[in-house]
């Protein structure tokens, strides 16, 4: 059973974005647009600091590249499920959009359980044993080991003052850093699964952005005749 509770933590966080969609979607919306606007913010201010501190002051931070690699990586990771939600992610309809609107909704559902599947293989591959595969590993189980032998970061560490109050060693362990692995991926899942279920019942067409090359070019068609 203990190597399951990383999938149990999870569904709780998944279980917590439900409900609180439910109640409020607007609210998650917000907080998941103010984490990427952190996340970006910081990024900007920890490369603009070290750039002032290196070319200004000839010092800088030695944990400062790999804090901004783990910062982008969060972005990118938590972003990647906001942009499912909102339909941002580009693809290519010109295809399906041919087919008539029964055929293109398997297809679109289809797109979905892609998203879906990817998410899956990425969490854990283990599965897929039962296919022939021979594979194993993921997300999770990286992250587990990450989590059982403790070992730290190459640079960034703790403050002095918060490993003498707290007893902390001296590097921040590499599992708080990738504990957005399980967290992106398993929210990604769920967005997919939102979107199945969108397309299924008719609100909304399909998980890409497909026409935004189309609407650009509307709506700078002036600017293109000139």
């Amino acid at each position: 059973m203990a190597g399951y509770w990383p999938y149990v933590g999870m569904l709780i966080v998944i279980g917590i974005v439900y409900l609180a969609e439910r109640r409020s979607p607007e609210a998650v919306t917000r907080f998941e647009e103010n984490v990427l606007a952190t996340l970006l913010a910081l990024i900007t201010l920890i490369s603009f600091s070290q750039v002032v501190a290196r070319y200004g002051f000839n010092s800088g931070w030695t944990g400062a590249l790999e804090l901004t690699r783990i910062l982008f990586a969060w972005m990118i990771l938590f972003g990647m499920s906001y942009g499912l939600k909102q339909g941002m992610h580009l693809g290519v309809d010109a295809l399906i959009r041919l087919f008539p609107k029964p055929v293109f909704k398997v297809f679109a559902i289809f797109g979905a359980f892609c998203c879906f599947l990817y998410a899956m293989i990425l969490i854990s591959s283990g599965w897929l044993t039962f296919f022939g595969a021979d594979t194993k590993g993921g997300a999770v189980a990286y992250w587990s080991t990450m989590y059982k032998i403790g070992i730290g970061l190459d640079d960034v560490r703790y403050p002095e003052w918060v490993q003498e109050t707290f007893g902390t060693k001296e590097r921040v362990q590499r599992w708080i850093a990738y504990l957005i692995l399980p967290i992106g991926l398993g929210l990604f899942a769920y967005r997919s699964l939102q979107a199945m279920a969108a397309i299924w019942r008719g609100d909304r067409d399909m998980v890409i952005a497909g026409h935004e090359a189309e609407e650009l070019v509307a709506e700078n068609r002036d600017i293109l005749k000139d």
